[in-house]
């Protein structure tokens, strides 16, 4: 061991949560990060052609956010929400259409910048795009929100990470106020990987996301009440929205 290894090797910087967290996103190979700052590289080649077969590269919002409204589980009016993880934004707009003031945020530039095109070609009103992580201090996500949605971007987090999603929902979610998401399904006909937790820190990687079963999203989100949890409906291509059998789709509201 040379003095340079031995002074590396002598440093003991960890003194907070933070600290841990910094640590742990460090035993991960670069090309896994799809959930700080340096994966917004990755993200931005993953937007950069937008005629790729993806199937939520469609300008339709997700089948559940419009059966929420439609049977009353969220509440009419609007309000303040907050869209983690936008993409090209067809959630936020759909948001915006119901009256809702939208903050939507994405690691990519390039998805940002697709969703501010769509916005200026139907006229949208209310949503301001941020380009960002939604996790770090200086991002510009002031709540509380009434909704926070996520559709695909939980289970691109690394296990020690949902600590930080749900310090921003204490931090952000209005008392009252409900959180929704989609993520991979565990199971039969789900996508994503089904590896214990500590796994992924012995490979070093994600394997392209998390699956989650109904059970441990609720486990996850155990202080919010659990308003419903459910396999997304499979949409046929000529519907007005979109839906994909291997995800789950969850309602919670914060007491």
């Amino acid at each position: 061991m040379g003095l340079n290894d031995r002074n590396n090797a002598a440093v003991r910087h960890i003194r907070t949560i933070d600290d841990v967290l910094t640590l742990l996103d460090g035993l991960f190979v670069p090309d896994a990060d799809r959930w700080t700052e340096g994966g917004a590289d990755w993200w931005d080649g993953f937007y950069a052609d937008r005629d790729k077969p993806v199937p939520f590269f469609v300008a339709k919002p997700d089948e559940n956010l419009v059966a929420y409204t439609e049977r009353g589980l969220l509440p009419a009016g609007g309000g303040r929400a907050l869209d983690l993880g936008c993409g090209p934004g067809r959630n936020s707009l759909h948001l915006a259409s119901l009256g809702y003031e939208v903050d939507a945020v994405d690691l990519s530039a390039t998805a940002i910048r697709w969703a501010e095109e769509r916005a200026a070609e139907t006229g949208a009103q209310g949503v301001r795009f941020v380009s960002g992580d939604a996790f770090a201090p200086g991002t510009a996500l002031d709540g509380p929100y009434d909704l926070v949605y996520d559709s695909g971007c939980f289970h691109h987090l690394p296990p020690h990470r949902r600590i930080s999603y749900l310090a921003l929902l204490d931090r952000v979610l209005a008392p009252g106020g409900h959180f929704a998401l989609t993520a991979f399904a565990a199971g039969e006909g789900g996508m994503g990987s089904e590896l214990p937790d500590a796994d992924f820190y012995r490979k070093g990687r994600l394997d392209g996301g998390l699956a989650y079963t109904d059970a441990s999203l609720r486990d996850v989100f155990a202080g919010l009440t659990d308003i419903e949890v459910r396999r997304m409906r499979d949409e046929a291509d000529d519907s007005p929205a979109f839906g994909e059998a291997f995800l789950w789709t969850a309602l919670f509201r914060r007491s």
